[in-house]
Parts: structure tokens; sequence; C-alpha cells
């Protein structure tokens, strides 16, 4: 049985639903749900005109509110729920899964609405209750964090008896034809990007202002490009698993256009997530007013282009990879594994960027490590805590295959 129930319909998530309905003889049932049923039908819509014939069942769910997402789970009775909803809803999902014994998988750790800050001890505090429970949850499954946290296993495993030195690399070197727009949900993206960035070493967090250190990074098939470091999750997790890490760091690469948009927003006001009162004329030319409260950062996202709409025009390509200093036999080596994705190959076959491929496409990889038994154990998990082997074996057959270079220049 392969029963699974997706909450979200986003572009990754309409990435997932395509991979879930492209291998039927894994997942036997599917159900999509989120807060307006209209969209997850569309879904269903564009995977059946794609010439799928998976029957596939739609429902409308708050996540936000644990009651009704405990009737649906209950009603439905899924073996596995995928989380692609927004991570402020992680742990209203985490505890409807508990109380309806179904096991849990996400792509991004919570963050609480009113604080733009994220880490995994939210999350982690859920581990002896899914333990005592029999039920498995998988963290952070998207690339990265996802696929990031599997190359690093990967490395661990079969190239370095110690890593010492662990760099995540992330390009986007697409053109979406846009002034400004982001490649996900724009209130996530921008509160992830304006915080303070932070990076690992010799034991010790440390902090720096927000995009202050930066350097160009050469990526394969696009070349140099000015990369940032920021925080970034999975981090967290990969420096407690892997001790012997001495320095991680998370890069990640914005064009000038871009970050001369977001210090815009950012001096006006626009990226604030606390409430605001604002008295606004009533649509209707009667000249009366209203008192609305509104956050300014949602309020932009409302008009900023719609990540899902911007694949048809978009060119170029992601890289994505680890860059990897260490030790194997006495002897230091540096390894990079990485993947390449083409926004306009992404789009034929979806209809979605390459930005939500490559984290719709792992998060059902893991759904089906999951349902075939290879990444199953009771508690909370992050992705580089099971065997990354049949993992790495899935990326190459579903549509993101990985190159490794051994003893190059990590320019890092």
């Amino acid at each position: 049985m392969g029963r699974v129930l997706m909450i979200g319909a986003g572009g990754v998530a309409t990435v997932a639903a395509f991979k879930i309905a492209q291998n039927a003889d894994v997942f036997t049932d599917f159900m999509i749900a989120s807060r307006r049923k209209a969209k997850c039908d569309k879904i269903v819509a564009d995977i059946h005109k794609a010439g799928y014939d998976m029957d596939i069942k739609t429902a409308q769910v708050d996540a936000d509110d644990v009651e009704q997402l405990k009737a649906l789970f209950c009603d439905y009775k899924p073996e596995l729920v995928i989380n692609l909803a927004l991570p402020y809803q992680d742990l209203t999902i985490m505890d409807a899964c508990l109380a309806c014994g179904c096991n849990y998988l996400d792509t991004a750790n919570y963050e609480p609405k009113d604080e733009a800050h994220f880490e995994y001890s939210w999350q982690w505090a859920y581990k002896d209750r899914f333990e005592q429970a029999g039920l498995t949850a998988i963290l952070g499954c998207g690339f990265d964090p996802g696929v990031s946290g599997v190359y690093t296993a990967y490395a661990a495993k079969h190239h370095f008896d110690e890593i010492h030195y662990l760099d995540i690399v992330d390009c986007n070197a697409g053109d979406h034809h846009h002034a400004f727009a982001t490649n996900f949900n724009p209130e996530i993206n921008i509160r992830e990007i304006t915080q303070k960035g932070l990076y690992y070493k010799d034991g010790q967090w440390i902090e720096t202002e927000p995009l202050e250190i930066h350097k160009p990074l050469t990526y394969p098939n696009i070349g140099p490009r000015e990369s940032y470091l920021l925080h970034h999750e999975e981090l967290e997790s990969l420096v407690k698993n892997y001790p012997t890490i001495k320095q991680g760091r998370f890069w990640m690469t914005f064009g000038e256009q871009y970050l001369k948009h977001l210090d815009v927003i950012q001096n006006i006001g626009m990226s604030r997530i606390d409430e605001i009162e604002y008295e606004a004329p009533l649509a209707d030319g009667s000249g009366k007013t209203a008192k609305v409260k509104i956050v300014p950062l949602q309020f932009l996202k409302a008009v900023l282009p719609n990540p899902q709409d911007l694949g048809e025009n978009y060119e170029g390509e992601t890289s994505i990879g680890c860059r990897i200093r260490g030790i194997k036999d006495g002897k230091e080596h540096t390894y990079y594994v990485y993947n390449n994705c083409k926004h306009q190959e992404a789009y034929k076959e979806t209809g979605m960027q390459g930005v939500s491929y490559t984290t719709g496409v792992p998060a059902m990889i893991g759904a089906m490590m999951f349902i075939k038994g290879i990444w199953k154990k009771p508690g909370v998990w992050n992705v580089e805590d099971f065997d990354p082997d049949p993992f790495m074996e899935q990326l190459n057959k579903q549509g993101l295959p990985w190159h490794e270079v051994f003893d190059g220049d990590l320019e890092l």
C-alpha cells in the first residue's frame, strides 16, 4: 500500500504531484489537499492533460487548524503525509499526524509567523512522541535542505573517512524576464534572505550581517557568479551528524537587480512582518473608508509575480551542490557533487520552473523511500540519517542526475 496525502498546491507541490503520478506503481492512492480546493483540482487536471491517468482525490483543508487536519487524516487514512505547505504549518501537521497515526515528510523546517527565525529544535522536540507512536517523520526532503544532506551522507559513506569542510553552493542562473520575482513563496523567500547570516566554524556558530560575506564562485556550465553566505537549516543537522566538520557554510547567488530591489523593499518597510493598521478607501467609489490590518510582506507577496507562473518564459538553469574537503586513507581530498537543472526542461515536463522542480522531485523520492520501507524508522529524522544510496539512484532516474568532480579546485 502506498497511500499518500499531500498538503499544498504551489509550484513544488505541482512538481511532486506530477512525479507521484509518474510512479503509480509505488503510489497506489493519492490525495492533494490545500486551503483552496480549486488549486488542487487544477493540478489534477494538468496531470491528466499530460497523459497520466492516476485517480487523484482532492480536498479542502486549513493547515493551521489541527482539528481540520485530524478530520481529513482520519477520513482518508494516509500511510504518509507529505507537507508542502508553509513552514509555519509544520507543527500543526505533525500534531495531526501523531493524533491519527500518520507518518510525516516535509521540505523546510518550522518557522514561527511572528519571527523571521528558523531552526530544527521545534521539530526535533517531537522525536520521542513519534518514536513511541511507531511513526516516522522525515525532515527537510527538498534540494537544500534535502539533496544537499543526501550528497553529504553519500560523500561520507563512499569518499571520506572524515569530512572537515563543507560548502553547499546554490546558483540560479535563470532569467524569468520580470523586474523582480522570487522563485518560491515570496514571503518565505524574503524572510530567509534578509536574516543575518550564520555559519559553523570550530564548534561555534558565527553570525554575520545579511549578505555581508560574498565572493564569486564558478558553477558548471554557467561560469562565475557572485555568491552570498546565508544561514540555512541543513547545516544545523549536518554538523551534528558529522562531528568531524570543522567548517560548514551555505552560499547562494543573487543578481545585482534582485539585490537592488531587495534593498528598496527593506528600506521602505515592505519586508516588515509585523501587523499595521491602514485606513483604506473602499473600491466601490463611495468615498468611504475602512480600517484594515495588513502585514507589509504579505501584501507585497500579493502583488509580486506568482512563482507558479514563471515557468513558461524562464530561461537558463540552476546548479546546486556540495563542495567538500576531508581525509581519506590519511590523505586530503576534495569532492564536488552537483546537479544542473534547466528551467525549460522542468517546464515542459511539469509546467513549473526549475527551482520548484529541484524541490518537488526530492520530496517525491523521499516519499518513495518511505513507502518502499527503505527510509522507515520510528522517530524524527533528517535525510542524512538514512542510507543515501537508493535515494541517489532515484535522483538519476527521476530527472535530477548528479555529477562528481574529484580533487578539483573548490574555490573555497
